[in-house]
């Protein structure tokens, strides 16, 4: 397939963070008006899950039209294997979906909720855009790690994000005193995620499994008006704190 003389980018397009929640931020709140033109402008979309990109381009059209249909927006989803496996574990090759860029079309890559690529599919696209000579612009938008990092109170200078913990009870509880060595030892923060119906399950785990002084930051519903960060010691936590509820997205993160 030969390239044109001006082949498309691949725009990194951030989405609100309110995925799954029973509120929604107004996208004007969260997404600058360069981000929300530029989305407006895209009819071809790599994504996450095609449903939940329909709707986030449903709320952008309320206020900037759509250069195309919704019906007429080409939306590809990753495999379901590269979500379960991650983008470097699978062997996955996005090149493929890149077609439409070395057609000279700006290709959008989009996941559910925050910046694509980061604690979600996508890197294999960004990559494969990278091989293939293409330019990757990452818009403005919301990054639900970062927001909570900087909310925490611990260690922004240097810290890891390790994804999701163990399902298992005693796998969780392993994992969870080997970070917290790992952050006692050298004050690197780490954080993680969690599915919102294991919220509870989470924090108990953590208050069981923990020292007392070490700090824990829970960040949840953020960029919305009944966001909560709270940032404690294990022992405060213990008086009885109330952690996130089962319904909305969480970012858990400790250090000393």
């Amino acid at each position: 397939m030969s390239t044109p003389q001006h082949p498309g980018r691949l725009l990194l397009v951030p989405t609100p963070l309110d995925f799954g929640c029973k509120e929604q931020a107004p996208l004007s709140h969260v997404l600058p008006e360069a981000t929300l033109a530029a989305a407006a402008g895209l009819r071809h979309w790599v994504c996450e899950n095609a449903k939940s990109t329909r709707a986030f381009l449903k709320r952008v059209g309320e206020t900037h039209p759509l250069i195309a249909p919704l019906a007429e927006q080409q939306i590809t989803e990753l495999p379901r294997h590269v979500h379960k496996k991650g983008d470097h574990q699978s062997g996955f090759d996005g090149k493929p979906l890149l077609a439409a860029a070395l057609q000279g079309q700006d290709i959008g890559l989009i996941s559910e909720a925050g910046m694509p690529a980061v604690a979600d599919p996508g890197s294999s696209v960004v990559r494969a855009a990278h091989d293939l000579g293409l330019s990757v612009v990452p818009l403005v938008g919301p990054v639900s790690l970062l927001l909570a990092l900087a909310a925490s109170g611990l260690n922004g200078q240097n810290f890891a994000f390790v994804g999701y913990l163990p399902q298992d009870a005693g796998e969780r509880a392993a994992r969870l005193k080997q970070l917290e060595s790992l952050a006692l030892k050298t004050g690197q923060t780490q954080l993680w995620i969690e599915t919102p119906y294991r919220n509870a399950a989470m924090l108990g785990s953590l208050l069981q499994s923990l020292n007392a002084n070490t700090r824990l930051a829970i960040a949840s519903g953020l960029t919305l008006p009944s966001a909560s960060i709270q940032s404690h010691s294990v022992a405060q936590w213990k008086k009885g704190l109330k952690g996130p509820d089962g319904h909305t997205p969480a970012v858990y993160a400790i250090g000393p």
